[in-house]
Formats: C-alpha cells, sequence, structure tokens
C-alpha cells in the first residue's frame, strides 16, 4: 500500500496547483523511481509519498532549509530577531486555528520596509500538532540574523522575507469561498484530505487505463506459422517475425534433442509446426560473437540475402592455406610438410599472403 500527499502554497489558485502537482508527479517516476519513500519541495507545492502511513502524523525527517544570503546589520539583529520571532509565532497560532492550516502576516519593520510572513501545515494535521510542528520550523531558523529564510518539513512549512513573496489578493478570494468548519474535532481537514486522495486516484486511474488502450492499438500482431507454400522466396521482414510461443511450441521449448548446432550469434534448433513445415530457428545468445554492433546484420539484409535473386555459392572446398594451432602438434598435412606455423596444402606459393 503506499500512501501520498501534496501541499500546494495556500495563496496560489488551483489552477497554479494543479501545474505543479502535475509536473512533481512526473519528477517523482524520474528522480525517484525505486525509492519507497520521497519529497519534492518545491516554490508553489510539495508532493511527498511513502509505503507506511504519512497522514495525520508529524514527521521531522527530510527537513529543508533556505536562508537569504543578505546579513542584518549587527546593530539591528537582536531588534529584527525579535520582530520575526514574535510575527511567526502570532502567525503559527493563526494558523492552528484556521480551517486551511494556513496564515500570512505583514508587519512593520522600519518607516520603508515590511516584514512578510507565511506559515502552513498540511491539512490532515490536528491542531496541536500543526502548532507543534511549526513552532520547531520557527526555531529552527534562529538565530534571525538574515533577511529571509524558510525551513521545509514534510507537514509545514514557515517562511519570513523583507518583501512581498505571496499574492494577498488570491489569499482573500480563497478565504472568502472557504466553506466554514464543521462542529466537531478536525473541521474539514477531512474533507480535502478526501478531494486530495480522490483527485489524485482518478488521476493516476486516467493515465493507467490509457496508457493500456494505446499499447493494445499498438501491438504488433505476428504470424503463428509460416506459410505452407513451397516457396524458398523472401520479401519482407515481416514473414520472418513469428510468434514467439508458436517458435516456443515447435521447437519443443528449444529442446536438446531438435539442437541442429551452435554459431558465434547462438543455438540452432529444427522447429516443426502443426502444418508440418519445418524451420531452423536460431536463439540469438546475449554474448553474441559479433564485437562491433555496427557489423551486425540487420534483419533487412538478412532478407535481401534470402531473396531468390541472391548468388548461389559453390561448395566450400578446403582452404589453400591454414595457420596451425600453437598447441598443434606439427603433423603431415598434406603435400607440404614444412614446420612453419603457415602451411599449404598444395604446393602454391603462401609467401605474399597476408592473413586478416
Amino acid at each position: 500500500m503506499v500512501f501520498g500527499i501534496f501541499l500546494c502554497r495556500g495563496d496560489l489558485l488551483s489552477d497554479v496547483c494543479r501545474h505543479c502537482v502535475v509536473f512533481a508527479v512526473n519528477e517523482i517516476l524520474i528522480r525517484c523511481p525505486n525509492e519507497k519513500e520521497a519529497v519534492l519541495y518545491y516554490e508553489e507545492c510539495m508532493l511527498r509519498y511513502s509505503h507506511q502511513n504519512i497522514l495525520s502524523t508529524v514527521i521531522y525527517s527530510g527537513r529543508y532549509i533556505l536562508m537569504n544570503a543578505t546579513n542584518i546589520s549587527s546593530n539591528q539583529v537582536d531588534r529584527f530577531g525579535d520582530s520575526v520571532s514574535s510575527t511567526m509565532n502570532q502567525a503559527a497560532v493563526k494558523a492552528e486555528n484556521n480551517s486551511r492550516k494556513f496564515y500570512t502576516i505583514k508587519a512593520n519593520w522600519t518607516t520603508l520596509q515590511s516584514l512578510y510572513v507565511l506559515v502552513q501545515c498540511t491539512p490532515d494535521l490536528r491542531r496541536q500538532d500543526c502548532l507543534t510542528c511549526l513552532l520547531s520550523s520557527i526555531n529552527g531558523m534562529m538565530p534571525f540574523n538574515k533577511t529571509g529564510g524558510r525551513l521545509l518539513y514534510p507537514t509545514c512549512n514557515t517562511r519570513y522575507e523583507l518583501y512581498q513573496f505571496y499574492n494577498e489578493p488570491d489569499i482573500r478570494i480563497q478565504e472568502d469561498s472557504a466553506p466554514s468548519p464543521r462542529p466537531g474535532k478536525g473541521g474539514n481537514s477531512s474533507v480535502i484530505i478526501i478531494a486530495v486522495v480522490v483527485t489524485v486516484t482518478a488521476m493516476s486511474l486516467l493515465f493507467i487505463g490509457v496508457f493500456l488502450v494505446r499499447a493494445r492499438n499498438t501491438r504488433t500482431v505476428y504470424e503463428t506459422e509460416p506459410l505452407a507454400e513451397d516457396r524458398d522466396d523472401i520479401t519482407t521482414a515481416g514473414s520472418l517475425q513469428l510468434d514467439f510461443k508458436a517458435i516456443e511450441a515447435a521447437t519443443d521449448k528449444f529442446s536438446l534433442r531438435n539442437k541442429l548446432g551452435q554459431g558465434g550469434f547462438g543455438e540452432v534448433y529444427k522447429g516443426t509446426f502443426p502444418s508440418g513445415v519445418q524451420v531452423a530457428v536460431k536463439r540469438l545468445s546475449k554474448t553474441s560473437g559479433q564485437e562491433e554492433v555496427d557489423d551486425r546484420p540487420t534483419m533487412s539484409a538478412i532478407v535481401q540475402m534470402l531473396t531468390t535473386s541472391s548468388i548461389a555459392l559453390a561448395v566450400p572446398r578446403p582452404p589453400g592455406f591454414f595457420f596451425r594451432s600453437r598447441h598443434e602438434q606439427v603433423a603431415e598435412v598434406g603435400p607440404s610438410t614444412d614446420m612453419f606455423a603457415l602451411c599449404s596444402v598444395d604446393d602454391a606459393s603462401i609467401t605474399s599472403v597476408a592473413p586478416r
């Protein structure tokens, strides 16, 4: 069983959220194809999955912290730290009591600059767990001697900057359209979680269904038996392609009693089809003797060699010369009985022959 959850930044519209999540789903399949659990953080969203139940549980492992490179002047560090700490703690308390577990706040820093704060939890957390997670994230950035920073946990995140990094109009729209919490425990967080799970499940099933339909429509159908007509000409590569199960049955699952021989590319078997047609089947070996890939014959080249217009070659004759093996005993090989490694089976001169 796999558990998954995503969290979009609370100030974003649904279209932006959806695009971020779709991108994250594709990325996590590429970046973490064999991981049992993973989490991806983006500017607009977070995506997480695990083989264990991660819902309604605060997780502190897998955190990510980013701090601005600009320092606060030394004579303002204490005052700035107090201002950031109090503002972020205030936002954390507001988020705890918010049905969406999300809150932003703007505070005055100087007459020319304002402090912007954003805090957010995954909606499945209980109120107290959300506050605990946010406070841990806030304390993890201390001391506040940088002009900005953020700390991301899988279940919550906090951020502060001296510039506006969130969209205030979108926040007002979503807060006005958000349904009021129902009485009882948990508010409307369970509705949000169900919507998330159902949406992700529906999208996954849709993608799987489309893939299976396309795979079924594009599947190549091969013949189950070669043509029984008495002819040797082969004009297309397709006529050489038979269903593997049919070949396996014809060769009795490549049994040894049907083995005819073995070459550099693999073993050759005799196959007999139900119609009585007999074929020779070469089962390619993974350790093919052809070293260079470019030198390996293609199917089109084999078809061309097997057409009726091919030139018939003469019956092979004994070679005019050969290399004796280094370990071979010197013996009489023919008319020539010299002791050199390069020998001749006739009286032809081999002084000008250079082996390949």
